[in-house]
């Protein structure tokens, strides 16, 4: 993985920002301890020892862990405890995470550690940012977190990488801990009292998947406005539901904000124009186009709601116990709880990007002769071809999906630990889950926008507006017209690429 940026990000007790974890996760920036953070951590680390020469009973220090928290660790044993809750806590399956995700969950570990309430010594600190700016990525099974007590599955397996055990990915292939250390020159470390707790006792799985996917949905919502802008002109639809006094009355933010958004993306079209006279019988257009501002709206208001979530989480500190001054405080903070519920909100949220986005499409090609001048599905031979009537299809079998995966993981409970552990998040499987609706949602768009330039190219010689035009071009280059059947998926695929590089946008 490059380094795309020649300065380190800098780990000082401060938040991090989505875009800072993007640029880690995905773009291989490296990461440094600040001065702030490494005092931070000293004396923490301070208080921790200090604790464990006072021989009291701790929890995480020198006790079992969940239901065995009543089980004292003799003082000769403490070290092994330590990497015995990594090992036995290593228990996920399913496929690994990708490797961006693995990157993202280590940083937000990172940060939450740097911040000087979780008591680790900087020596193991320091080897989880070696591991992320040498690009040795823990392989780490995706099922196995609750969301309670930490992602305590997917950090255990992570933490086993400080361990010299478990697997990374090195230069591209998945290979033992063991072997990457070994061409490294590295050795492992050994963890000291309360350290296996604090690596395992995070929600950073959540946070560092629910930052991408905010990321992703940022991409996905832009195109989703761009595509309802191109499917006015293509269905030669008003715009005279977007007048800004209407909005205004309703007074919700993202309804506003949409419907802004909407007449600059149409702005100057001729096609809009060309159909404003006394003889257009039409006065209303169907909600997927009249109702896109308070749908859209919507979603952009619950993405706000979701991004100011996830980015507190970002400056937060999630293990336990915590040192707070010089006294060790237990407590609930690795409860997913806050973040499960935006995740959750999230997915019902994409639910509608697809849903209205499949409308427009269906009215565009089902509608076509009646309302707005096209030939059946878009084809060019009608009958002979069948132009874009499975891309429909597909379209509707992706909301189908996607109405399945929105149902909420935060609401049912599965209680664990003997009864000690008895109300969980499930908040990873609710970002595996809106990872999967916006895959989806991004196939809806993409057919939606393959649609739309198809629907442009019918009211030719009339031209769009300048900024319609520019993504109309940016498609051409990759999706020439359909001249004849042809498989749509490869055109839908390279729409989808666009979508998710933030290149569907005008120019």
């Amino acid at each position: 993985m490059s380094n795309a940026h020649a300065t380190s990000l800098v780990l000082d007790t401060q938040p991090l920002a989505i875009a800072e974890l993007v640029a880690v996760a995905r773009e291989g920036r490296s990461v440094e301890l600040g001065a702030t953070a490494r005092a931070a951590v000293v004396r923490a680390r301070g208080v921790i020892e200090q604790k464990v020469a006072s021989g009291g009973a701790i929890y995480g220090l020198n006790t079992g862990f969940g239901s065995l928290s009543h089980v004292r660790i003799e003082k000769a044993q403490i070290k092994t405890l330590q990497a015995n809750i990594v090992r036995s806590h290593a228990a996920g399956v399913g496929e690994l995470l990708p490797q961006e995700t693995a990157r993202a969950m280590l940083l937000c570990l990172a940060a939450s550690l740097a911040r000087g309430a979780s008591g680790v010594r900087i020596e193991t600190l320091e080897r989880i940012l070696l591991l992320l700016n040498l690009g040795l990525d823990p392989c780490i099974p995706s099922r196995g977190s609750v969301g309670a007590s930490g992602d305590l599955a997917p950090l255990a397996h992570a933490a086993l990488c400080l361990l010299g055990e478990g697997e990374v990915f090195c230069e591209g292939k998945r290979v033992p801990t063991a072997t990457a250390y070994a061409k490294h020159g590295l050795q492992p470390i050994a963890l000291e009292e309360k350290e296996g707790l604090a690596l395992l006792n995070g929600t950073h799985l959540m946070a560092g998947m629910g930052a991408l996917l905010i990321a992703d949905l940022h991409r996905l919502l832009d195109a989703a406005i761009v595509a309802g802008a191109l499917a006015f002109d293509a269905a030669k639809a008003s715009d005279s539901f977007l007048h800004p006094a209407l909005h205004a009355l309703r007074r919700q933010p993202g309804q506003i904000a949409v419907a802004q958004r909407l007449r600059e993306l149409t702005q100057g079209s001729a096609i809009l124009a060309s159909h404003k006279t006394p003889l257009d019988a039409r006065v209303q257009d169907p909600y997927c186009l009249r109702c896109m501002p308070q749908v859209l709206g919507a979603v952009r208001d619950a993405i706000d709601y979701a991004t100011h979530a996830i980015e507190r989480e970002l400056g937060a500190v999630t293990d336990n116990p915590l040192v707070i001054g010089d006294e060790l405080y237990s407590g609930g903070n690795f409860h997913g709880m806050p973040l499960a519920i935006p995740l959750d909100v999230l997915a019902i949220a994409v639910s509608h990007i697809a849903g209205i986005s499949e409308r427009r499409t269906f009215w565009v090609l089902s509608a076509s002769d009646r309302y707005v001048a096209h030939t059946p599905y878009l084809a060019p031979e009608p009958g002979l071809q069948s132009g874009l009537m499975i891309a429909q299809y597909t379209a509707a079998a992706c909301v189908n999906e996607i109405i399945t995966l929105c149902n909420p993981s935060s609401v049912a409970n599965v209680v664990t630990s003997a009864g000690i552990e008895d109300y969980n998040s499930f908040g990873p499987a609710a970002a595996h889950k809106l990872k999967q609706c916006i895959a989806r949602a991004t196939s809806v768009v993409a057919i939606e926008v393959l649609t739309m330039c198809e629907g442009i190219d019918a009211h030719r010689p009339l031209r769009s507006s300048d900024a319609l035009e520019s993504v109309h071009a940016s498609v051409r280059k990759l999706v020439p017209r359909l001249t004849g059947d042809r498989s749509p998926s490869p055109d839908i695929a390279a729409i989808e690429s666009m979508i998710m590089r933030g290149a569907c946008m005008p120019t």
